[in-house]
């Protein structure tokens, strides 16, 4: 019924913006992709303004592979944008890397979008009717069309008009000659935080790249508001009604570092509560407590901590193991798993297990981890999830799977359980996962199908 595939939703974006005129801000924005990695390893971009004029550089692969020092020096400038990208199915083209660049009449400009606009091919089929010609296949070429139609008067005036437009989950940071903008979807859906430089500002889908940069962080943009930081500092602007909040659940669950803040939540310790949350909800009587890591690791602990169960290193995590590696032949496909992942028999073996991970998307990877920690010795695995069953795919930037291969949608527990073959198996409740969060205004879409914004 499934398919052999990643049990985790795919990461989304990562944007970033600096403006520093007399920093190194094509380095500064190198080193920043380089922590917003784990966010998109398909492609990567910086753009560079002197004041005058915009020059890019971007590519298909990690931000080592597009990037080398001699590179970045020509990359001259006062202010920058950067990306970093993973790209849906069958849009994985070079001509979709961001930033975009594009000239138009009041000059040049450079867009990077963390997020998915889901009335993008109703405004693309209106676009073209206008005349406007694209040149690539992704909806952030929608937005700069959006954007450079409505500029008769100022550059925020005309992104004011495009929000109005735009319906879906979107933080994007704008690179002009002389100025560097960023903004954030009404429901600030996607992350987006503000930081403040030694001689300027930085704007970053994740806190931490501010220690990167060498900025101290300020707040996070709020849903709806524009950010333009120029020669006179940083301004603020209302960009539409500020409505309900609702973050992303799926970035404190899987997708943020753990080092970083997201409206005013740290991430590890949201995982770490969601981990006291399972334990309050499912005590079990097991010897030891072990993470699929990286992901479950600070809910795992949470877990161990709480019941006063023993953690241990039961998997270990290949860290060399990246895209760019090429994938066994469709006879060696069992290797998949255990070339990133691999029991650690000295640790489980005779045990009752505890196994901790944050989701489950399709199921396959999660049988084949219970089956290793079986092989290695472990005599019963209970595998407990520190989210909700994805049952719902996300339109709003995270690239998971449709419906019929999320195996929560086509599955009951029970059925989950056979299906991965542990001896128990637990999810946290939608009440325990608020709980851990401590507040209600979160995007829980996948888990529950109530979609905030119309897709």
């Amino acid at each position: 019924m499934f398919e052999l595939g990643e049990d985790k939703p795919k990461e989304e974006c990562g944007v970033l913006g600096i403006y520093a005129p007399t920093q190194e801000v094509a380095r500064l924005t190198y080193y920043g992709l380089y922590a917003l990695q784990h966010r998109g390893q398909e492609s990567a971009g910086i753009a560079v303004s002197d004041g005058l004029s915009i020059n890019v550089h971007k590519g298909m692969g990690l931000v080592s592979e597009v990037f080398s020092d001699s590179v970045v020096d020509c990359l001259k400038g006062k202010m920058s944008i950067g990306h970093v990208r993973y790209s849906p199915t069958g849009s994985g083209l070079p001509a979709n890397a961001q930033p975009l660049v594009v000239h138009y009449q009041k000059g040049m400009m450079a867009l990077a979008h963390n997020g998915s606009i889901t009335n993008a091919l109703e405004l693309r089929e209106e676009l073209g009717k206008n005349g406007a010609v694209f040149q690539t296949t992704i909806d952030s070429e929608v937005i700069i069309n959006l954007i450079t139609r409505y500029r008769k008067k100022s550059l925020e005036d005309s992104l004011v008009k495009t929000m109005r437009d735009l319906r879906g989950a979107y933080a994007l940071v704008i690179l002009a000659e002389d100025k560097v903008i960023g903004l954030r979807d009404p429901h600030g859906v996607r992350p987006l935080c503000i930081g403040r430089m030694r001689e300027g500002y930085c704007l970053a889908s994740e806190s931490c790249v501010l220690d990167i940069t060498g900025a101290e962080f300020v707040r996070d943009v709020a849903p709806g508001e524009i950010v333009v930081i120029d020669e006179e500092g940083l301004h603020s602007y209302r960009g539409y009604s500020k409505l309900e909040r609702r973050s992303c659940a799926f970035e404190y669950i899987h997708i943020a570092r753990p080092d970083s803040t997201i409206d005013q939540l740290s991430v590890s310790e949201s995982r770490r509560r969601m981990g006291v949350e399972l334990a309050r909800e499912y005590p079990l009587d097991v010897d030891l407590v072990i993470a699929v890591p990286d992901s479950g690791t600070a809910s795992a602990l949470g877990y161990a901590t709480t019941l006063g169960i023993p953690f241990g290193d039961g998997i270990i995590k290949n860290r060399y193991i990246h895209r760019t590696f090429i994938r066994p032949t469709q006879e060696m496909r069992e290797v998949d798993v255990r070339l990133k992942l691999n029991a650690n028999a000295s640790v489980l073996k005779d045990k009752r297990i505890v196994m901790v991970d944050d989701s489950i998307i399709q199921g396959t990877t999660s049988s084949k981890l219970v089956a290793m920690v079986r092989n290695a010795g472990a005599k019963e695995v209970h595998f407990l999830i520190s989210s909700p069953p994805v049952a719902y795919p996300c339109f709003y930037g995270i690239d998971t799977v449709k419906p019929e291969k999320l195996i929560a949608n086509q599955l009951d527990i029970e059925g989950i359980q056979e299906f991965v073959g542990a001896d128990s198996l637990h999810y946290i409740s939608k009440e325990g996962l608020l709980r851990a969060l401590g507040t209600d205004c979160v995007c829980l879409a996948c888990f529950d199908g109530v979609y905030p914004i119309p897709i």
